[in-house]
Order: structure tokens, then sequence, then C-alpha cells
């Protein structure tokens, strides 16, 4: 966990492709308790610290995070959300390249509660839910290339679900059909940026998460799409 923007009302951090945003059956530290505790001693506060979860990114994906430090800018970040008003982009690697350089993806999800997967169709069916996202090519590599996807909705596992159903999952994503896991254990998926209007402020905020710092491919990557 990195902070990468904070100020009175709002604090992101740039999440590992290992850690979970909130606490689940595995029992391991969530960075919601490891930001409330860097807060806690920063501000050398007494008592609990307020921190509001307002979104969540899978484990295995790495990239930006954004929680709330207080409850006003809770319920105004969480009725953005709610009206679609903050833009998120992500960055992700796969070695086989969809057919268009950029389309949009439109497909109907459902979830899976046994294996934790979703499923996506290309007709609606009975409990699907409708899912949208745009991509685009921004850099090849020998074997791999880095998609640039701009979310219309938020399902369950939805990139990762809508790659895999165009034949390009995304690299290191066993469940989604990859042909083998990264050493890490995470998959190429990274939050890359999250654009906003400050909840109290009224600025426009713009926060972007580099990519991780251990990972050769990803460096490439991000040099490649750096430097044109």
């Amino acid at each position: 966990m990195t902070i990468i923007y904070e100020d009175n009302h709002i604090i992101a951090v740039n999440k590992t492709g290992s850690e979970i945003v909130q606490g689940d059956k595995t029992g391991d530290t969530p960075l919601c308790e490891l930001v409330k505790q860097y807060i806690k001693e920063k501000y050398n506060k007494s008592g609990d610290v307020f921190l509001g979860v307002t979104h969540r990114l899978d484990r295995p994906v790495s990239g930006v995070v954004l929680f709330a430090r207080t409850s006003k800018a809770l319920s105004r970040l969480n009725e953005l959300f709610k009206k679609n008003e903050i833009k998120k982009t992500y960055w992700a690697i796969v070695k086989n390249l969809p057919e268009k350089t950029e389309d949009r993806l439109v497909h109907y999800l459902i979830k899976n509660e046994q294996t934790n997967k979703s499923t996506a169709y290309d007709v609606e069916r009975p409990a699907t839910k409708k899912a949208i996202l745009n991509y685009r090519l921004v850099a090849s590599s020998q074997k791999y290339h880095l998609l640039e996807i701009d979310l219309e909705t938020g399902r369950h596992h939805q990139i990762r679900a809508q790659l895999a159903k165009i034949g390009s999952p995304v690299k290191g994503d066993l469940k989604y059909g990859f042909s083998r896991s990264n050493p890490n254990g995470g998959v190429s998926l990274h939050a890359r940026a999250i654009e906003f209007i400050h909840p109290v402020s009224k600025d426009a905020i713009h926060i972007t998460a580099p990519v991780p710092e251990n990972d050769a491919l990803w460096k490439e990557m991000e040099k490649i799409v750096v430097n044109g």
C-alpha cells in the first residue's frame, strides 16, 4: 500500500495485487484498517478513526482505491458513484490481441456465488446484468499488449469476464482462461486513474496510480505509453 493522494476529506492508495480492500474470510488485514492506522499515527488521533469505503477492487487487481475521511465526503462520493460521475480508467495486459484495436463491448453478466466467477453472454438471459466497457490498444511489447479500459458499468469481475469473452483474458488470470498464473499470484489488471469533482472543495481531481514497481513487463508498458 502506498498513499498517492490525501486531504482533509479523502485519501487514495495504490493497492498491490495481493491486498484486500475490506475484511473477508481469510482474516488478512484489509486496506481499510491499514489506512486507518496510517491516519491514526500520522495525525496522532486518539480513539476510533473514521474511514469510509467508497468502492472496491478485486484482490488480485492493483491500482487506485479511494476512501473517504469524513462522513460528508463519504455520502457525496457514494452519490457520485451512483450517478456514474466518477471516471475510472484501467490498464490490462493481454497476450491475445482483440480483433479490433478499439471497441465498445456490451455483454450480459451473471455471477456464480459458489465459484465467485461471472460469465458473459452476448444476449440477455434471466438474472443477467448489462455490462459495458470501452477499450483501446495503447501499447505492445514482443509478446503482450496493453489495453486502456473505461467502464460504463461496474459489475462483478466485469473487465476480466468481458475480455475473456472476446478471447483476450487478462495475463495471469487463471479463473478466466489465461494459461498460467503470474509469479506474484495477482493478475495484470491495474486501476490506473480515477477522476471526479471533489465532494467538498468542488475542485477537479485526477489521481494516477503508478504501475506495480517490481514488475518488468508493467514498467516496459508504462514506458511505451509515456514515451509515445
